[in-house]
């Protein structure tokens, strides 16, 4: 039986996606998402709400489309796969970070209710990621 590494988020841009390139100019963005979750207390009948922080990384056309369309706050659903990496920070600690590469992107809404900005009425909402293979860690900017 093959294995199966898919995420599926809904959830709220915590910054502005950061477009970086590649040393073969190939485009990634990378931002951090919220997704909450809300319940009602069983013994205090008090509402409760955690919210949980994902990192986000898409590669290629769709990264510099993320880049574009999406700002802080947006609401996005998000469609990939988890990757665990490790890397050396500039303290020489080696540390550990879990990622969603993503290759389904769509954007839901607007952020907290305000009204659209004339770009994003123009905006295509809906994007998939067309070329499968990432380039090799060592070709990731940190």
């Amino acid at each position: 039986m093959s294995s199966v590494n898919k995420v599926i988020l809904v959830g709220r841009l915590g910054g502005d996606p950061e477009l970086r390139h590649t040393t073969e100019n190939r485009a990634v963005a990378t931002f951090t998402m919220a997704t909450s979750e809300v319940w009602k207390d069983g013994r205090s009948g008090e509402k409760k709400e955690k919210t949980e922080w994902h990192n986000i990384k898409i590669w290629g056309k769709l990264g510099e489309i993320a880049a574009q369309y999406l700002k802080k706050g947006k609401l996005v659903f998000i469609e990939g796969r988890l990757e665990t990496r490790e890397y050396e920070g500039r303290d020489g600690i080696k540390r550990r970070i879990v990622e969603i590469v993503a290759t389904d992107m769509k954007m839901l809404g607007n952020a907290g209710g305000l009204s659209q900005d004339r770009d994003d009425r123009a905006a295509p909402r809906s994007f998939r990621q067309t070329d499968d293979f990432p380039p090799e860690e060592d070709d990731v900017p940190l």
